[in-house]
């Protein structure tokens, strides 16, 4: 067996391919802020496939980190010479591992933030692309504004303060592009929001007001913020997976990515300097809108509408949940009945034949993804992938039991036990107060719902709260699957 390293990869099994171009003559063009397991899955994945047909060569990627949960992926990076294995798991099993050298380089900001701000402020680099979640944009999910009161913003604008969030970087770095004449870079979101790249704007932008009125007007109107859709199951790394790739295959990868074979990305083509993404299966569009909706309304909902139910049922993967008959109707009927007729049609794309494959996609057991990490987050994932749905349904006279029922299931894993009495781990930046309302629903059934800066007015609606409250009941008195069972009959 063989560590993942530059002067072991002409060593590594035949079956693992690697990079065929020489990564010493890679220049760094691009930044992405939270690499993670999606990131190594899709954009890198994409520049990777474009420097093996000889392209994209002053396009190579330096990530940054700047939680300090991003240490650990800076070290391992740093002892793998930024390799790391994409293992693609097929519905078949066949594994297809791909050693990806598109990623050259790695900062991690809270040791050297001026290390981040030379190479974001270097004219080289002309993107920066984005992966830090729903909640990483520091959007109020229902006003829509930009907190200004976040403890780490107000820490990044105090005069003379060494920039440490997202938001600091980004716009320290711009200043000193305006000022040395240099070019803003463009700024790509590849999360998993509707208008990802306005959602960039309105957040840097706002930020870069509150240091300077001028700079915030300059950001919006100088700094290009194109909209993206991507698209790639992307479980997390468990110890299993790297022992499996050192098993079959002798590489010893301290973080390899594993995903689905399908994968996605939608742009807004821009007429900015950047590689030559359509060569590498990049859809280049003039609006993402339709395709993004789509995306957010069956596939990311989806995932949410599962995961709670789910889970309480017994399952603890999606495989399992999709592979039983009953949760694929149920999923089939919320996408046809309540998401579908929110979305306009989407060019190119048969919708039938779309959720057919989404389903076939959920249930493949290879891939393993937990119904866990898909209930991560909740409090930024609901608001922005499943509440529109409900809000379009209530305002058109719509069906909304399917949604209602999805957030009684959220209410009712944010209770903290299962079925079984076995208690339930619940990973939100709002825990505390999501437990706590879901503690108290036995005197007040609402209680999950009074939360306005979540879900809004929609408690002051009678339809939708009785749907919810039929719902919760239900949970509470025959469990989740009897709950599914009905609302599918």
């Amino acid at each position: 067996m063989l560590p993942l390293t530059s002067g072991n990869l002409t060593s590594l099994a035949p079956g693992v391919a690697i990079p065929a171009y020489d990564r010493s003559r890679i220049r760094v063009g691009i930044v992405h802020l939270g690499v993670g397991g999606f990131h190594r899955a899709h954009q890198a994945m994409y520049l990777d496939r474009l420097m093996n047909d000889g392209q994209a060569q002053d396009w190579g990627i330096c990530g940054v980190g700047v939680l300090p949960s991003d240490r650990l992926m800076a070290d391992v990076l740093a002892a793998q010479d930024h390799l790391y294995t994409l293992v693609v798991k097929h519905p078949d099993g066949t594994l297809e591992p791909r050693v990806i050298g598109s990623l050259v380089d790695y900062l991690y900001a809270p040791d050297d933030p001026e290390a981040v701000l030379d190479r974001l402020a270097d004219p080289a680099t002309r993107i920066v692309t984005l992966t830090v979640t729903e909640g990483g944009y520091n959007i109020h999910p229902v006003t829509g504004l930009f907190r200004a009161d976040d403890a780490a913003v107000r820490a990044d604008l105090r005069p003379g303060a060494v920039p440490r969030t997202s938001f600091g970087l980004l716009t320290e770095a711009l200043v000193r592009r305006r000022d040395r004449g240099i070019a803003p870079f463009t700024v790509v979101s590849c999360d998993n929001i509707q208008g990802n790249g306005e959602v960039a704007c309105r957040s840097l932008s706002a930020f870069a007001e509150l240091r300077d009125p001028e700079l915030g007007a300059w950001v919006r109107e100088q700094v290009a913020f194109p909209n993206s859709m991507v698209d790639r199951i992307t479980p997390v790394t468990t110890d299993d997976d790297r022992r499996e790739l050192a098993e079959q295959f002798g590489v010893v990868d301290r973080w390899p990515v594993v995903c689905e074979p399908f994968v996605q990305w939608v742009l807004e083509a821009t007429p900015d300097e950047r590689p030559p993404l359509e060569a590498a299966g990049v859809q280049l569009v003039r609006d993402v809108a339709p395709y993004e909706l789509m995306k957010l309304r069956l596939l990311n909902a989806s995932h949410q509408a599962v995961a709670y139910l789910g889970y309480l049922a017994g399952y603890r993967y999606v495989h399992e949940a999709c592979g039983d008959p009953l949760f694929a109707r149920f999923l089939r009927a919320y996408m046809d009945d309540e998401a579908t007729p929110t979305l306009e049609p989407v060019p190119g794309i048969d919708l039938d034949d779309y959720k057919s494959v989404l389903i076939a996609r959920f249930s493949s057991p290879h891939i393993r993804d937990t119904l866990a990490r898909n209930a991560t987050d909740t409090s930024d994932r609901i608001p922005k992938f499943l509440l529109p749905v409900l809000r379009r349904n209530l305002e058109r006279g719509g069906p909304v039991r399917l949604s209602a029922a999805v957030i009684a299931g959220w209410a009712r894993y944010a209770e903290g036990v299962d079925e079984q009495g076995d208690p339930i781990e619940v990973i939100d930046p709002l825990r505390d107060a999501l437990t706590a309302a879901a503690g108290a629903q036995g005197s007040d059934p609402l209680a999950f719902l009074r939360n306005r800066d979540l879900f809004g007015d929609r408690v002051d609606d009678e339809r939708f709260t009785a749907a919810y409250l039929a719902a919760l009941e239900s949970l509470h008195r025959v469990g989740a699957r009897a709950t599914v069972q009905g609302l599918v009959d």
